[in-house]
Formats: C-alpha cells, structure tokens, sequence
C-alpha cells in the first residue's frame, strides 16, 4: 500500500505574511562582487551595502551573506555587530533571491520558496546562470531552523510583491502575468496561488511597473504600504515625464479600489527625484557579458523615494544628491512620526537597477 504525504499549505496552517512595517527579527541582506552588475570591481557598491547594512543595524539584527571568497574582505568592513555568513549567491538582490516569511498567531514563522529565473530567464532575464540563486532560501531556512513550503512552481520575486498584512496584496500584471515568468497561470491561478501561500483575500493589480525597470515593473519601485489602510506612491506631476502615464494609471486603480477590509486607501504622493545615467566612465568599469544586461551611459536608471526599507523604528530611506531629498525627508517624517528617518546615498544601487528595499529581506518577529 503506497501512502501519500498531504500537501498542506500556509494558509490552510494559519499563516499569512506580515507587512514590512510590523516588528522584525532581523534583516537579510547579500554581499556585492557581480562585476557586469556593479561597476569598478562592485568596490563602490560596497561602501554603500556597508552604509545600509549599518543604518538597519542601529534598529535590528542585520546578517550579511558573502561568498567564500569575499568573506574577509566584508568581515573586515562590517561592524562586529552584524552577522557575516558564507552563502553563496549569483548577485546580491537578497529581496528576490531570499525567502519570503510567513507568520501565524502562535509564534511560528514558515518561508516560502517560490521559484526563480533571473528576471524572466532566456527571454529577458538580467543574467545566466542563476543557479546559485536557487538555493539561497532554502539556505537561509535551514540557518535559522525555519519550516520551508515549496512554491517553486511559481515565479516570483519578492519585489513584486507589497501587502499590508491584513489580506490585501498589490502587485502588477506587467511582472507576474509576464510570458517570461508564469506563461500557463491565468491571473486567477496566480491568485490562487498567492492566497494560498500568503493568505491574501484581495489581490490589486496595477498594470505596469515603472519604465525602464529591468525587472519587468516590480511594484516595489511604484508603490508601498505605508500601514494597513495607507500606502505611498512615486509621483510626478509633470506630463513629459518618463513615468507620467505609469504613475497616473497606478494612483487611478488605486483611488478607486478598496482592500480586503473593505476600506478606501489613504494615497501619499511622493515626487520623484531627477532619473539617474551613468557617466561614460562609469559606464566603462562595469565588464561586458553577453548574457547579462548592458549598463551604458544611453540607459536611465530608476530613482524613487518608494524603494525604501521599512525596520524597527526605523525607515532607511534611498537619496540621490538631489534637491527633491529633503521634501521626502520631510514627507517620511509626517507619514512615520514614531520612526527615525535615515537617509543613504544609494547611486550606486539605482544604477545596477534596484535600490534599497531589493537588497534586504525582512525575517519577522515570531
């Protein structure tokens, strides 16, 4: 007679994902060394990673992943009071590489691993192979004797994602209903999917990411919960903008939507700083491969206040040597009067595509 294991999953156990404003365990982050991602040797790269990781560390826990080979080097620029691990990695984007947590009232914490192709694999993905990347959540489950569910047949990044941890979910349908990442789900299967891994009753959909986010429009880059019931949105209000169209479309759903308490969402604008290129210096130190993405002075890069990082009485807020800065400072600080604003320097990560809230994952507080 041939048994069968019953498939369960964090729904059906009681677990729901938290939102990044509730109380954190710690954060993940991965060391920098991609040299056809950061340029000059990903040296300046790590100067700011070392800024970041020290900014969440005043407010909680921070480890940092490094390969064998870096290990010294990051020990060596990290204070004694962050964690340094060796765990192997393709990049160092621990938010779409690492382990999304779920969290029930009993205390327990669970962590999904949800598949992953590089950002749509051989049809547009940023880089070949990731097969380091693959293992990266089960890795830093079994550190921290977590439970994993195995959701690897859908893919998802956790960029793509923002929830306020009472139901309600957004997202885009530019990323998640891409060819290049779920071909054969229907947006209701990833529905589906996503209530069953994250127990989420309402899923918003906005339509399309920023443009020119090679990451097929994270919504990390759009928008964010604030707290249950508010969120924050990049903004322009000038129509030649680049992000214009994209941003107006956004805030339209999202005026016009409820989440799954059935309440209207309170909209913060936050106006975006000016867009970033590299120099073509810069351009030049970062090495040609042919499977990965060009980064030439002919590319915009995203900046946006929205990707930020949300930590224990704290919001780690990305800034860019720009006159708009000081505004989101000031707009953080009414939107969070209980939490300190730190503000980091992040060109060098808008430049390799991402920033701040892509190189950390939250674990929560059981």
């Amino acid at each position: 007679m041939v048994t069968t294991k019953t498939i369960t999953t964090p729904k059906e156990n009681g677990f729901r994902m938290p939102g990044e404003f509730e109380y954190h365990k710690g954060t993940w982050m991965l060391w920098p060394t991609r040299t056809d991602t950061w340029r000059a040797g990903a040296k300046p790269a790590q100067r700011v990673f070392v800024e970041v990781a020290k900014a969440i560390s005043r407010f909680e826990p921070v480890t940092m992943c490094v390969s064998a080979d870096q290990f010294e080097n990051a020990r060596a620029k990290l204070p004694e009071n962050i964690r340094v691990i060796e765990l192997s990695s393709n990049d160092a984007w621990m938010r779409d590489v690492g382990p999304t947590f779920v969290k029930n009232d009993q205390g327990q914490v669970r962590g999904i691993d949800w598949g992953f192709n590089a950002w749509g694999g051989l049809e547009g993905g940023l880089y070949f192979p990731w097969h380091l990347d693959l293992h990266v959540k089960r890795k830093v489950l079994e550190i921290e004797k977590i439970e994993r569910y195995d959701a690897t047949d859908l893919i998802l990044e956790g960029g793509a994602i923002t929830t306020d941890g009472e139901g309600t979910l957004i997202t885009t349908e530019q990323c998640l209903l891409n060819s290049n990442r779920n071909p054969n789900l229907s947006k209701q299967e990833v529905e589906k999917k996503l209530d069953d891994c994250l127990n989420i009753q309402k899923v918003i959909w906005l339509k399309d990411g920023l443009v020119g986010d090679e990451t097929d429009g994270h919504v990390d880059e759009v928008v964010f919960f604030v707290r249950p019931g508010e969120v924050a949105i990049g903004w322009t209000e000038d129509p030649n903008h680049s992000q214009y169209t994209v941003l107006q479309d956004a805030y339209k759903i999202l005026k016009n939507e409820t989440d799954a308490q059935g309440r209207k969402l309170k909209i913060h604008k936050i106006h975006l700083p000016d867009q970033i290129t590299l120099t073509q210096s810069e351009s030049e130190e970062i090495d040609i491969a042919h499977n990965s993405f060009r980064r030439s002075s002919e590319v915009t890069f995203i900046s946006t206040y929205i990707n930020c990082y949300l930590c224990n009485g704290g919001v780690i807020l990305p800034v860019f040597d720009d006159p708009q800065d000081a505004v989101a400072i000031e707009t953080f600080k009414k939107m969070y009067p209980d939490r300190e604003i730190v503000p980091v320097n992040t060109r060098e990560i808008s430049v390799a595509g991402g920033n701040i809230h892509c190189i950390t994952q939250q674990q929560p507080l059981p």
